[in-house]
């Protein structure tokens, strides 16, 4: 049963913030409880809301649609990913060669696609607007700054799309699960695909 929410204090200020606060974390407790009992293609903005003992519109007002909450459940793990490519230890963070990072991070952005699949298969599945938003643009942006280093004078921002095309997680999936590939067996092409990139014609 949800709790009756306490009625303002007159001259008291009102507890807006924390109340957002709060109920930001209970929404996203709420979804990936709802994601790992159920599954990710079961996620709905409605059910959250009643489960977590919120209005509908407050789960709207806070993520404005699916694709906003999915990115607000990865975000730790997103984070911890993009410290290590920008800050960590080599060859994924910086110390390495251009060429070098650039595969360390295609091989790390795979790992890091498995580790939430379901959850980057309903980010593929939104708008395109949210689906290159997000951590895409961060990895778009970094990966085409490493390949200018390595490559001065090619279409680095392109490059960095065409690299970052076969990473997704429909893909991912369909090569594991249709063809029997190994995320190895991924990692291995990508390896192939970005020397060929840094290499040039």
């Amino acid at each position: 049963m949800c709790a009756r929410p306490l009625l303002p204090v007159v001259g008291q200020p009102q507890p807006e913030r924390a109340d957002a606060a709060r109920n930001r974390r209970k929404i996203i407790e709420v979804a990936a409880a709802m994601i790992a009992e159920r599954g990710a293609d079961e996620l709905s903005l409605d059910e959250v809301a009643k489960a977590a003992c919120v209005g509908v519109g407050t789960v709207y007002r806070r993520f404005g649609d699916r694709a906003g909450l999915v990115l607000a459940l990865i975000d730790e793990r997103e984070r911890r990913f993009q410290a290590a490519f920008l800050n960590g230890p080599p060859p994924l963070g910086p110390g390495a060669p251009p060429a070098e990072r650039v595969t360390a991070f295609l091989h790390a952005l795979v790992d890091r696609i498995v580790e939430q699949q379901d959850l980057f298969l309903l980010l593929e599945n939104g708008p395109g607007k949210a689906r290159y938003s997000g951590p895409y643009k961060v990895h778009q942006v970094h990966l085409a700054s490493l390949l200018a280093a390595a490559r001065p004078g090619a279409h680095a921002a392109y490059l960095a799309d065409a690299l970052l095309a076969p990473v997704t997680a429909w893909l991912i999936k369909f090569q594991r699960e249709e063809r029997g590939m190994t995320v190895e067996d991924v990692k291995a092409g990508l390896t192939d695909l970005a020397a060929a990139v840094v290499r040039g014609p």
